[in-house]
């Protein structure tokens, strides 16, 4: 007999520790639903307490470049000098910019 069970979604784990505003993926786990994924997070990602934000993402709504088209993605920035500005002269005063 098939199994016609739903597969149940994958969920990618993102974690905000104490110690910094951006959250980090740090893994991934599979749960029904977002309720059951952010509570399996916590049991599993944050064990000591180190997270103090948790986000879930379904794998399936995330949308990636793919590494073999890492030069026609990234190589076109290259062209706007103007978007990092090393050219200018910074005067010593001013400190760190």
């Amino acid at each position: 007999m098939a199994d016609k069970s739903p597969e149940i979604p994958l969920w990618e784990v993102f974690i905000r520790p104490r110690n910094g505003l951006a959250h980090r993926h740090c893994g991934s786990l599979h749960a029904a639903d977002a309720e059951m994924a952010v509570q399996a997070a916590r049991d599993v990602y944050t064990r000591r307490g180190e997270g103090t934000s948790i986000w879930v993402v379904p794998s399936a709504q995330i949308t990636a470049s793919d590494p073999a088209d890492a030069a026609e993605t990234f190589d076109p920035a290259d062209d706007k000098v103007y978007r990092h500005p090393t050219f200018y002269d910074i005067p010593d005063d001013v400190g760190h910019m």
